[in-house]
């Protein structure tokens, strides 16, 4: 069998062998719905609870504050939909380096005259300006949007910082955090956010299942509106596989943060001297080189024109190479990165985004080097 490698973990990662064998067993024993009184059901509901309690521990945060959702899509758009909604915000303030899951909403909610969208001002590395934010605010009820770590350029953005500043203006503050959870600690204690996103398939968990944090000082109506599950809050029936998965996936990455995070940042650097030794005139997106100030799983270069420029990603994937350019979320645009046109608008030469894991190997990099030595 032909060599193939996976460095794609920022679009989605492997599930995990356990993780797998924990949605094997439970499909077979907890196939009741939770919302049923009788003892099958109760068992069900047990299980979403658990998984509730689990994620909120993790968290540092009461279980009250955690919504399972089908996803960061759906976490992104109940928190912004709803706040603007029922807290009457008629000025909402984002980056054009936000996700389409926030940016699309913002702008839909924008272009129907319900509020004024206002974007921040980004350096060339993709880092808000927090005088800008500041500049922006105002007396007047605010929603703040802004993502924790860009998922194409991985830059990471003051989550604390941009907190303070919401809070000192009574500002509404949500953060995408759908690339950094559960690969970064969060103490929602310290923290003066209302909203995050998260999803279980961004840390070796299964599609289809993540969660919506709500600081318990805000209200909001559900987006959803069905049957009373989570506690009124989103309607339809629990995916439990999902939710018990999701819990025991963020557990593991928990319980090796540290182990896991410096074996990555290895592979990242071990990547990064390889790239600069072995292929001319290769750069890096924003502040992809700095291990501690960028996404430790993200790595964002662009490499010179070449006859073969638009079909680079393509003959990557053709040589057994799988990764992205910019965002997999956009790969069938025809307009390209919103992220990379942003911060570097001339540039034609063809970016690429690496995105490891703790199943990549150095082998895996040596093998991905060849490859691009021979296209570039």
């Amino acid at each position: 069998m032909k060599k193939r490698v996976f460095l794609d973990n920022a679009a989605t990662t492997p599930i995990a062998p356990e993780i797998i064998e924990l949605i094997s067993d439970m499909m077979k024993t907890h196939f009741a719905n939770p919302s049923s009184i009788h003892s099958y059901g109760r068992e069900s509901k047990i299980v979403v609870e658990n998984a509730r309690k689990t994620i909120a521990n993790l968290l540092n945060t009461s279980p009250g504050s955690i919504f399972f959702t089908s996803g960061g899509t759906e976490a992104d758009n109940m928190a912004i939909k709803c706040a603007i909604h029922d807290h009457k915000i008629k000025h909402a303030i984002t980056s054009k380096l936000s996700h389409h899951a926030v940016l699309y909403p913002l702008e839909d909610l924008a272009s129907e005259g319900k509020i004024k969208l206002s974007y921040i001002d980004v350096d060339k590395n993709g880092v808000i300006s927090l005088s800008h934010l500041e500049e922006l605010l105002n007396n007047e009820r605010t929603f703040v949007s802004i993502m924790h770590a860009n998922n194409e350029i991985g830059t990471i953005q003051p989550l604390k910082d941009i907190g303070d500043i919401c809070k000192q203006y009574n500002a509404i503050f949500h953060s995408d955090t759908v690339q950094t959870m559960a690969h970064y600690s969060f103490d929602m204690q310290e923290l003066n956010v209302d909203f995050m996103a998260a999803s279980a398939h961004k840390f070796h968990g299964p599609k289809g299942i993540g969660f919506v944090y709500i600081s318990e000082d805000i209200q909001i109506n559900p987006l959803l509106r069905g049957g009373g599950q989570e506690r009124n809050m989103r309607a339809g029936t629990e995916n439990i596989y999902g939710i018990a998965a999701m819990a025991k996936a963020m557990e593991m990455a928990y319980e090796n943060l540290e182990e896991e995070t410096n074996y990555i940042k290895g592979l990242k650097k071990y990547m990064i001297n390889k790239l600069k030794s072995e292929i001319e005139d290769v750069q890096f997106y924003g502040k992809c080189t700095n291990l501690d100030e960028s996404l430790y799983t993200v790595l964002s270069c662009n490499f010179p024109e070449n006859k073969n420029s638009e079909m680079l990603m393509f003959n990557l994937d053709i040589n057994g190479v799988a990764c992205s350019g910019g965002s997999a979320c956009s790969s069938g645009s025809s307009k390209g990165s919103h992220v990379l046109t942003a911060i570097n608008p001339e540039s034609s030469r063809p970016g690429v985004r690496f995105s490891f894991s703790k199943y990549n190997t150095k082998e895996d990099i040596d093998f991905a080097i060849d490859q691009l030595k021979e296209l570039v």
